[in-house]
């Protein structure tokens, strides 16, 4: 029998936050606001349904509660991130344009190593963002992601990989509004449920924008369309997936499908993975600060 997230069931009286606050208190003290111990609760299993249990409608009225009864101690508050227009996302963006460039300049010089150049660059700056996700074999999804792309670029040549490394830009900077987006959407909702309904539509709306300016990378490097847009999606989808915690193995299992010698194999692998991204990436867990 599966176990109750919750704990064992108890009577409607008395204190039933108590106890939960007791089980979850690493959590409840470590969060910086409200929006952190929902995100956690539900990762835990503990839905709004189990909510009411707690005599609250949701997630997130339960987890003001105990954000506000955590004892916290007279230390200085945790800073909040920098916004989206400071001087760190500013370099980030710049660095996210290296890749493009250097691999556009291999290729313009017409140097012999100008396809490996940009295998390195596309996957090293498209893909790495997402290391920190959790689950066995960190480096696979990397290593795949690696011999999908170097395995495109040698059927499909150099243009391919100077179109996948100019869409690295285009991903900084729709993974980055995705993220904030995703986030404030968070902080506005009242249920899990309503969360999750409205970032379905940012998530999908998000990977057309990216496909869009993929396209427009491949046309720009003159490689052809078929094999570098379903691709560059699939490495976007990859990215997305890992930076928000989902776990690896899906992720791998799609891009291992890419490596399939048939022609329509990233586009397969592109929609099986946008498929686990909808339901991964709806969670609210996977857009609690790290």
């Amino acid at each position: 029998m599966r176990p109750d997230p919750a704990g064992p069931r108890r009577r409607a009286s008395g204190d039933p936050v108590k106890a939960l606050l007791h089980r979850h208190r690493e959590l409840c003290e470590r969060a910086v606001d409200p929006l952190e111990i929902a995100a956690g609760l539900e990762a835990h299993g503990i839905t709004d349904r189990t909510a009411t249990r707690f005599r609250h409608r949701d997630v997130f009225s339960l987890a003001e509660e105990l954000y506000a009864r955590t004892p916290r101690g007279d230390g200085p508050a945790v800073p909040a991130p920098a916004g989206a227009t400071g001087p760190a996302a500013l370099r980030g963006f710049g660095y996210a344009l290296l890749p493009g460039a250097v691999a556009l300049g291999a290729s313009a010089a017409r140097v012999p190593w100008a396809g490996a150049v940009a295998v390195v660059v596309t996957v090293a700056a498209l893909v790495w963002p997402g290391r920190t996700a959790g689950g066995r074999f960190p480096g696979l999804s990397h290593l795949l992601a690696a011999a999908a792309v170097g395995w495109a670029v040698h059927r499909d040549g150099p243009a391919l990989g100077v179109a996948l490394a100019l869409a690295v830009a285009p991903a900084h900077l729709a993974a980055g509004a995705f993220a904030a987006r995703a986030r404030r959407g968070l902080a506005g909702s009242r249920a899990l449920q309503d969360f999750a309904a409205g970032v379905r539509p940012l998530l999908v709306g998000t990977v057309a924008a990216f496909t869009v300016a993929a396209a427009g990378a491949a046309v720009l490097a003159g490689a052809p369309l078929a094999p570098a847009v379903p691709l560059a999606a699939l490495l976007f989808l990859t990215r997305l997936v890992l930076a928000h915690g989902a776990p690896r193995v899906p992720a791998a299992a799609a891009l291992a499908v890419a490596l399939v010698p048939v022609p329509s194999a990233s586009l397969a692998a592109a929609a099986g993975l946008l498929v686990h991204a909808v339901v991964a990436l709806s969670r609210a867990s996977a857009h609690a600060r790290p």
